[in-house]
């Protein structure tokens, strides 16, 4: 466990002193949030940003008035990681539940760095570990060692009672990470609730072998939450182009829900070297920090 907590911890090193010197200031990544919330309504003057208008009070015709916002001094940053056994796969070394793990590890140590309140869901078909938002590293710490040290009681996956459990769980506006390979279906009218109350953050995770596999013939393919063996045609040209095609379709739904609700999306592959995708889903632009 020390030795994946100073491995992960490099890591997390790494990506703050990038974004610091991109940024050439203090380390605001997402887990600031929009970290803003309504304060009060004001005359508008003149170099005020005109997306600040509100518009409902302004159309009452006693003057163009904006919406002024103040720092939150407190962000909830809450973890909702898809642990269901569609993430035992993997070529090489690792597994995707192992990329889950690493991920999950790296943003608790950032949050905590950033002195915020860390918390965590681990869900498969049901809840499987739900610790509240708190600070500091010994919670942080406890965080990853029930997770890491997490034994589901379910292989089976259920996004969508994933996301309303967590609506139902989640109540004060937080930076929701949504680590999942989205696999088994899952419905925008569940997301996009999480998206609208919440800075959300999907991070999809991924196998080269969900997109392609080696041509070896009829093969067969034992589905890891049913345990049930299919038998497939692994060198069938339309089952390849089928497997691309399903894997993409659903990968495009998914960024396509987020930049319509404004919330950052990545896909990380097992296999790859995801440092540099973490560094720019990190590092803070306008709108990670207010919607208008």
């Amino acid at each position: 466990m020390k030795e994946i907590i100073a491995k992960l911890k490099k890591i997390e090193i790494r990506i703050r002193k990038t974004i610091e010197s991109r940024t050439h200031g203090k380390f605001n990544s997402i887990f600031k949030g929009s970290g803003i919330e309504f304060s009060d309504i004001r005359d508008y003057q003149f170099g005020d940003d005109v997306r600040n208008i509100d518009w409902k009070v302004t159309a009452k015709g006693h003057g163009t008035y904006i919406r002024t916002y103040q720092e939150e001094k407190e962000q909830d940053v809450i973890i909702i990681a898809d642990i269901s056994s569609s993430h035992d796969i993997g070529v090489g070394e690792k597994i995707k539940y192992d990329i889950v793990k690493e991920l999950c590890g790296i943003i608790t140590l950032s949050a905590v760095e950033q002195s915020s309140n860390i918390g965590i869901i681990a869900y498969s078909d049901k809840k499987e570990l739900f610790i509240k938002a708190d600070r500091g590293f010994k919670h942080g710490y406890y965080l990853l060692h029930k997770f890491f040290h997490l034994s589901r009681t379910s292989s089976l996956t259920d996004i969508d009672k994933m996301l309303q459990y967590s609506l139902s769980v989640i109540k004060r506006k937080s930076v929701v990470i949504i680590l999942s390979d989205f696999k088994g279906g899952w419905s925008e009218k569940l997301l996009a609730p999480l998206a609208q109350k919440h800075d959300m953050v999907v991070i999809q995770v991924s196998d080269p072998t969900e997109i392609s596999i080696p041509r070896m013939g009829i093969i067969p393919l034992i589905d890891k939450e049913t345990n049930k063996t299919i038998w497939i045609n692994s060198s069938s040209k339309k089952y390849r182009e089928h497997l691309k095609e399903k894997f993409i379709a659903n990968s495009k739904k998914i960024e396509t829900v987020c930049k319509k609700h404004r919330s950052r999306y990545v896909l990380i592959t097992n296999g790859e070297d995801y440092f540099p995708k973490l560094v720019e889903l990190f590092t803070p632009s306008e709108s990670s920090y207010a919607r208008l």
